[in-house]
């Protein structure tokens, strides 16, 4: 496989559908169309065209011209919109399969050659599977702003900072007069500073942008029986986990994916959490919800009313802790100042639960510093990197070594956007991208 073929692939959704958009892009996009119809395309018109095999008509609809460099991917760009059956679409990429060089799209490889042909850097790259797999409207919020730019302009201009930073301590270096100090001189060690804190701020976010890709983790705990279950079941609107007066039921974590208020969460019910059991599945699951509870963003507290508050959840509240009375509709015993009571079975507050937990998970997806959030542990690793190679710099002993350290760290701000070490990168980043796209 080349980057000089030509691809093709369907770009709508696979199945039957009103419309179907098949891609082709690439030196003989242009060729191809000529051969399918009779057209003479302008840029960027939609043409209405029988789509044609030697004798056989395939089908009418309308085909899109982009003049490359000028398109999505800065190559000839084609879309024809043909009719969505199944025969169509399958007919239509059997005969461009025929045609000489063309083949089969890889996934994300129309977005790839917009990257290689400079239309995007790879933080717009990534942002165009980010918006495509899109579920909330905060998703779609965050991946738009990414593809506009937001997070390329914050590392283009901290590169462009250190190019001047290690311009200015090269010409050091290389024009030295008798009295040059040693490691950094003063002007510099004052930016570099100034860049570390602004790196430290961009990375202190609680991993906001990234929950918001994958999900805030809300665990829900709380001894046997308390209406953990119930409480999930609720939630997801399903019966996702079972529910049984039998102690110890849930063994394993259950997790289900919600939208809540317009961000994403996944939401864990746990195993019942109390101090004896003779069970060794058991106690694998209270030694799994006890971890991840404390990997969690946010922890459901679930207790019984009925009964007297137990010892082991009460350990695990701290400040990310919503904690619930479940069974409030029955003769509660166990209260907790700043407790929401509820009852799962009667349906008696579980609106009050729901507008709380909404709060909760706004503010997580709110705090922090303004501007475009980190969205990808990529980012962040080559980010702490950068800042490590910094603070080196710091306190280098000889202008050499904070030179050679201002360079390392340009090179891990330049991974980011794909400035340097690229063919390393491009499988990450495209691994993950549909047919088509």
């Amino acid at each position: 496989m080349s980057d000089q073929d030509t691809i093709f692939a369907l770009a709508s959704a696979n199945g039957q559908a009103g419309l179907s958009v098949i891609r082709v892009s690439g030196a003989g996009a242009l060729d191809s169309l000529h051969q399918l119809t009779a057209l003479t395309p302008t840029p960027r018109h939609a043409h209405y065209a029988k789509i044609r095999h030697g004798d056989d008509i395939i089908d009418e609809g309308i085909c899109l011209y982009f003049k490359g460099p000028n398109s999505f991917t800065g190559e000839d760009v084609i879309e024809y919109t043909l009719h969505g059956s199944r025969a169509v679409v399958s007919k239509m990429l059997d005969v461009l399969a025929g045609m000489d060089g063309h083949r089969m799209a890889e996934p994300g490889e129309f977005t790839r050659r917009a990257f290689l042909n400079g239309r995007l850097d790879l933080t717009a790259a990534e942002a165009v599977a980010d918006l495509i797999h899109a579920e909330t409207e905060a998703q779609r919020m965050q991946a738009l702003s990414q593809l506009g730019g937001g997070l390329e302009k914050i590392y283009r201009d901290w590169s462009d900072q250190l190019a001047k930073l290690l311009a200015h301590q090269e010409a050091e270096i290389e024009f030295p007069d008798e009295d040059m100090p040693d490691g950094i001189d003063d002007a510099v060690r004052g930016k570099i500073e100034s860049l570390i804190s602004d790196i430290s701020g961009h990375l202190d976010d609680h991993r906001r942008g990234e929950r918001l890709r994958t999900g805030m983790q809300i665990a829900i705990i709380g001894a046997p029986n308390a209406g953990k279950s119930s409480l999930l079941n609720w939630l997801a609107g399903r019966e996702a986990a079972i529910v049984s007066d039998t102690a110890g039921t849930t063994r394993d974590i259950v997790d289900v994916s919600l939208n809540l208020g317009g961000y994403p969460v996944v939401l864990s019910d746990t195993a019942g959490l109390r101090d004896e059991t003779d069970d060794h599945i058991e106690q694998e699951g209270i030694r799994r919800a006890i971890t991840r509870a404390a990997e969690a963003d946010l922890k459901i507290a679930v207790f019984d009313g009925t009964r007297t508050a137990d010892e082991t959840t009460m350990a695990q509240i701290d400040n990310k802790t919503l904690v619930i009375i479940n069974k409030s509709d029955l003769n509660a015993v166990h209260n907790n100042d700043g407790a929401i009571g509820i009852s799962v079975k009667s349906g008696e507050n579980l609106d009050k639960f729901l507008e709380a937990i909404t709060v909760r998970v706004r503010s997580f997806f709110e705090s922090g510093q303004a501007g475009p959030p980190l969205t990808r542990e990529r980012h962040r690793q080559n980010l702490i990197q950068t800042k490590s190679s910094l603070q080196r710099a710091l306190s280098a002993d000889l202008p050499e070594l904070a030179a050679e350290d201002l360079r390392q760290a340009l090179l891990s701000l330049g991974r980011i956007t794909g400035r340097v070490d690229v063919e390393d990168l491009l499988d990450i980043v495209f691994k993950d991208f549909c047919i088509g796209k």
